[in-house]
Formats: C-alpha cells, sequence, structure tokens
C-alpha cells in the first residue's frame, strides 16, 4: 500500500459516490432503514409484561448494537469491497490523487455512518418501547461504537481479500458473524461457560467492544475488566490494520 494519507474532501467524494450506488439498491436501503425500528417492533413483542423484562431489554438492546455493527459494517462492506475490486473501480482509483487509505475509508463511510443512525434510532427508540434506561455513560458507549466500525471495517477489509465474488460473501463472512453471537455474549452472557472456555471468548475480535458496549449502557464495571477489554479491542484493531497492509486485494481475483 502507499503512504497513508487523509484528505477529508477526498474522502467524502468517495464516500458519495459509494453512497449513490447503495441508494440505488433499493432493497437494501429498505431493509436498512426499517432493521432498527423492526428489531424495537420484535423485542417489545417478546419482552412485554415479563418477570424482568427491563434488564432483559437492556441487554437485549446492548446486543441488538452489536449486531447492527456486524450486518451493516461487516457483512455489507465485504460485499462493497468485493464488488469494487472486480468492477476494477478500486484499481482506477489508485491511479488517482487518492492514496489506498482514503480509498478505503471512502467506500466505509456510507457503512458507517448508516450503522451509527441504525444505533442511535436503535438505542432511543428501544429504550422508549422496551421502558429501559439511558445508557449510564454515554461517552463510553460511542467510543466503544466507533472501535468496533472502525475494527470491522479493517476486517472487512481483510475478509474481502478472501472472497472471490460477490455471492460467496455471505459465505466468508459467517464465522465471524457466528463466533461474535455465540462467544461475545450478544444476547446470552458467557458467564455460562467453562472458564477455560470463557477466557477464549473474551479474546473474540468483538468481545472487548460489546463489553465496553455494555457497560456504556449498564455502568457499573470494573476498572480492570474495562482496560482489559480496550486493549482486546485496540489488539484487534491493530491486526486488522497490519493485515489489510499485506493481504489487501486491489485486482481481481483470477
Amino acid at each position: 500500500m502507499n503512504t497513508p494519507t487523509l484528505n477529508a474532501g477526498r474522502i467524502t467524494a468517495l464516500g458519495r459516490s459509494e453512497l449513490t450506488l447503495l441508494v440505488r439498491n433499493r432493497a437494501t436501503l429498505t431493509l436498512a432503514l426499517l432493521m432498527p425500528l423492526l428489531m424495537v417492533f420484535v423485542l417489545r413483542s417478546s419482552l412485554g409484561g415479563a418477570e424482568g423484562a427491563r434488564a432483559v431489554g437492556e441487554a437485549t438492546l446492548t446486543g441488538g448494537i452489536g449486531m447492527v455493527l456486524l450486518l451493516v459494517v461487516h457483512m455489507n462492506l465485504v460485499s462493497s469491497y468485493v464488488a469494487r475490486r472486480e468492477e476494477l473501480v478500486l484499481k482506477r482509483l489508485r491511479t488517482g490523487e487518492a492514496s489506498d487509505l482514503e480509498i478505503l475509508a471512502g467506500t466505509a463511510l456510507p457503512a458507517a455512518a448508516l450503522a451509527l443512525a441504525q444505533i442511535a434510532v436503535l438505542a432511543v427508540a428501544g429504550a422508549v418501547a422496551l421502558d429501559v434506561r439511558m445508557p449510564q455513560n454515554p461517552l463510553l458507549l460511542v467510543a466503544a461504537v466507533l472501535a468496533g466500525v472502525l475494527m470491522l471495517a479493517a476486517l472487512s477489509a481483510v475478509t474481502s481479500s478472501f472472497t472471490r465474488t460477490v455471492e460467496t460473501a455471505g459465505l466468508t463472512t459467517l464465522p465471524l458473524f457466528l463466533a461474535t453471537v455465540l462467544g461475545s455474549g450478544l444476547f446470552a452472557p458467557t458467564d455460562a461457560l467453562p472458564d477455560l472456555a470463557a477466557s477464549l471468548c473474551e479474546l473474540l475480535p468483538l468481545s472487548g467492544v460489546m463489553t465496553l458496549v455494555r457497560a456504556g449502557w449498564s455502568g457499573g464495571a470494573e476498572g480492570g475488566d474495562l482496560l482489559g477489554a480496550a486493549l482486546t479491542a485496540l489488539a484487534w484493531i491493530m491486526i486488522s490494520v497490519f493485515a489489510v497492509q499485506r493481504w489487501f486485494r486491489w485486482e481481481p481475483r483470477r
């Protein structure tokens, strides 16, 4: 990759063109916009009147944030990177003034912005509909979400390197999706797992981010747990960025 530089104007221009492509895909855009409201409706229907519904609703909303990150950022971006690579868009962009980092960031910008908007809607509408308290530490919650977006954007670029076509993106993104849903405590706590399994699950890519998300919403987490979660998230961001520099493919796979 060439020397990393960032120019806000070029990133915005690239993001605008990517957003145009997203808007033209009406089915994807409609689903993306309606997903937070659908999640709130389903949660409200399933939790209404249940004992401890507030606590369950709070935990489920934080899990919903993780789902938005996985579906909107990771899965969507892998398909975008693969499609732009196979259409030679990335190769053509590399011949211009934009740096590699600007190209990757511009491509990721619409998905990141859409995910942040969905999470905001999910947090506010979900808290009202499910009658749960608002986040206790909003700054920590925002920092955790931004870290998750950055990490998954980088992991998406890495995953696209091993994805031949847009059609196979659903398969290459499945391992991280399943590992996160089952091992990072999105909807079920990992405390019930054996100690060794729980310790290994804490090292999964999104585990640190989800720990910080839960702490930002519920509060009460110990400093040591927050530090460990932050270090895990930072380590995965660094690993992902290194992997992008090492393995990202700019030209079609043959």
